[in-house]
């Protein structure tokens, strides 16, 4: 086990604490799905939130380029941003119905965000000028998205893929190897490779930075594996919504998972905190907070490659 999983409640059962990050305050920010707020938590320090249109939806959240935070109103349609004061501002995205979901800052300066609905990927200024950029595939689903030096990583969730966008709105599609795995998170490591969750089929891939794909099946292939971030040591941190577990994976295939003391917590985002340990979104209400342990017990799985 890690030296010290640890929660904090910040929310009622029915707010739906979903996507988490570190803002450029030092505190968490965090996402309430289901009650439509946006909230705060220096560690140590009582929880706080901000109010935004009940039904909106707030989803993924993601530190800007200006200062401020950047999230995505699944619900609404809608591009919201929240500066460390408080101050809420939004944009409303011109593809109606389109459902943003991931939002990461791009190596340009602007907002990047998929549009699960409209098999679209968005680019936002901070001042609100939108422009949407079409997959060349339907029904596609794109999830979550990253940054990576020049360009934009995203999952293709319905169609078994990852998609690499450049600043130039040019699209590559790269292929799973697992038929139906359900890419939905993603994460870029200092290294530049790309790690993402299989949801569907209980595995952690990660593409090298030549292409090459290596898949980790999960001891539990049955733990729906769901948000992903690397460390500065470029371990990924997974988060296992259906198994109620964090887990962790190296380069070398080296995978742990640790139990949450709150079973069926629904673990959801995932980030290095201020503090440098872990933290994780518990939609039951909560932050946990997970402190890295060198000497955990770990196993080799086996390994899935593809070119």
């Amino acid at each position: 086990m890690p030296q010290t999983i640890e929660e904090y409640a910040v929310s009622g059962p029915d707010s739906g604490p979903y996507a988490i990050t570190t803002g450029p305050d030092g505190a968490l920010w965090f996402t309430m799905v289901h009650s439509g707020r946006i909230g705060r938590l220096v560690p140590g320090q009582e929880p706080t939130s901000h109010q935004l249109a009940p039904d909106c939806g707030p989803t993924v959240i993601s530190n800007g380029p200006d200062g401020a935070l950047w999230f995505t109103e699944y619900r609404a349609h809608r591009i919201g941003r929240i500066t460390p004061a408080g101050q809420v501002s939004g944009f409303t995205l011109p593809t109606a119905e389109c459902g943003p979901f991931g939002i990461a800052a791009g190596p340009d300066g602007a907002l990047w965000f998929t549009e699960t609905a409209a098999d679209r990927i968005g680019r936002l200024t901070t001042d609100g000028a939108v422009t949407e950029y079409p997959l060349p595939r339907t029904g596609a689903f794109p999830s979550a998205i990253a940054a990576a030096e020049d360009a934009m990583w995203f999952t293709m969730n319905q169609a078994n893929a990852l998609g690499r966008i450049g600043m130039d709105g040019r699209i590559t599609v790269h292929e799973l190897p697992t038929e139906a795995a359900g890419p939905v998170g993603i994460a870029v490591g200092p290294d530049g490779s790309v790690w993402f969750t299989e949801i569907a089929a209980g595995q952690i891939g990660r593409m090298a930075p030549g292409g090459r794909i290596t898949e980790y099946p999960l001891p539990d292939r049955s733990a729906r594996p769901h948000a992903v971030t690397t460390d500065a040591d470029g371990t990924a941190w997974f988060t296992e919504w259906g198994g109620n577990r964090i887990g962790s994976v190296t380069s070398d295939g080296t995978v742990a998972v640790h139990d949450l003391p709150t079973p069926a917590s629904e673990p959801h985002g995932i980030t290095v905190g201020p503090d440098g340990a872990l933290w994780t979104a518990l939609e039951v209400g909560a932050l946990a907070r997970i402190e890295p342990d060198t000497t955990t017990t770990t196993t080799n799985t086996e390994q899935r490659n593809a070119s």
